[in-house]
């Protein structure tokens, strides 16, 4: 089949489709593909909706406030300490030098 005749083809196809005439029986009686095509629809939605989970979004999340704390009040007099290497001291196996406090 060539490329001209495919829209010729096409055309013949589409004149036979809209030239013809159904007959009764064949298009069925009284309205029931119709009735079909909407109890189908109907069932379709009323399943789908009962399938689908519904979205449930709980309450925004609420802001409470710590309970009070209580927090010893600061010293009147707190000296500054630091700790620093000591004197190096012999542990009978080596020379440590151990940690010390040392506040002013």
């Amino acid at each position: 089949m060539n490329i001209a005749s495919k829209p010729v083809a096409a055309l013949a196809v589409l004149a036979i489709a809209t030239l013809s005439n159904p007959s009764p029986g064949q298009a069925g009686s009284g309205g029931a593909v119709a009735a079909g095509l909407l109890g189908g629809f109907a069932a379709g939605a009323i399943i789908g909706s009962a399938a689908a989970r519904p979205y449930y979004y709980g309450p925004p999340p609420a802001y409470a406030a710590p309970p009070p704390a209580y927090v010893a009040p600061a010293p009147a007099y707190a000296p500054e300490c630091y700790w620093t290497r000591g004197e190096p001291v012999w542990n009978g196996v080596a020379w440590v030098r151990p940690r010390v406090q040392v506040c002013d």
